[in-house]
């Protein structure tokens, strides 16, 4: 079996302080507290997806954190809604923040919207990622059902990009929670059931809380796929109110 990584999708939430954090906790006490205290071994940088990310935040991260805490970054907007000039500049400049981070950067996510369907161009896109990332783990995560064809699967796996296992709400267009290896890292991600996906603003789309019958449907999926990866990333994105910690938490102890 090989390493398994359990965390959330981001740190730094204030609706977090008093659930999860003490209330008076500042800010730069966040990130050592979420390894120290809580005991995670792995974070999903979320906000690289709103901003590109500057070596200074990156190179704090690094040095807040222990040597054997790993980070996944998300990938910058720029790079997954654009297709133009724009994403070569902005290629470099996500390179350039990432690496600051060195040894402990264990891939970047590419979440794509909706409407990014299997046409031909989106097909080139994903080996154009795949040629200007090659250097790095890449995890893919399609939100368009349209994906889930054992054709583009195979050619996740032809490309040695990853598949992001998704366990969203159960909802006609989007993608459904399918446990596949498609490269040497698995990598799950529990956004929540909230049925009102498309029309809920973002702080209650992510408003969840999976209960332990819901978390052991995991615990096999999650066993298998770890006996084949390398290493097998888990996060947990229902992040409102700190509920991603304790679902991510009762899945460690369970999982243990």
């Amino acid at each position: 079996m090989g390493n398994i990584y359990i965390g959330t999708s981001g740190f730094s939430f204030e609706d977090w302080k008093g659930e999860v954090y003490p209330k008076d906790i500042k800010n730069y006490e966040m990130l050592p507290y979420y390894e120290e205290k809580l005991g995670f071994n792995t974070l999903e940088v979320n906000y690289t997806y709103y901003a590109l990310p500057s070596k200074k935040t990156m190179d704090s991260f690094y040095r807040r954190t222990s040597k054997d805490f790993t980070f996944v970054v998300k990938a910058y907007r720029g790079l997954t809604h654009q297709r133009d000039e724009y994403f070569k500049k902005t290629v470099e400049l996500f390179k350039e923040g990432i690496d600051a981070l060195h040894d402990k950067l264990k891939g970047i996510l590419f979440q794509f919207p909706y409407n990014f369907s299997p046409e031909k161009d989106s097909i080139k896109f994903l080996e154009e990622i795949k040629l200007k990332f090659n250097e790095y783990r890449v995890i893919i995560e399609f939100r368009n059902y349209r994906w889930f064809k054992d054709e583009y699967i195979e050619l996740l796996r032809s490309l040695s990009l990853g598949f992001c296992i998704v366990d969203e709400p159960k909802i006609k267009g989007l993608m459904p929670f399918y446990p596949v290896l498609t490269s040497d890292t698995g990598y799950f991600r529990f956004h929540g059931r909230n049925k009102d996906w498309f029309n809920a603003p973002m702080a209650i789309r992510y408003d969840y809380f999976y209960s332990d019958e819901e978390l052991k449907e995991f615990i096999p999926p999650i066993k298998e796929i770890s006996k084949m990866a390398k290493d097998t990333f888990i996060y947990f994105n229902n992040c409102h109110l700190g509920k991603a910690v304790k679902n991510a938490l009762r899945l460690k102890e369970m999982l243990e």
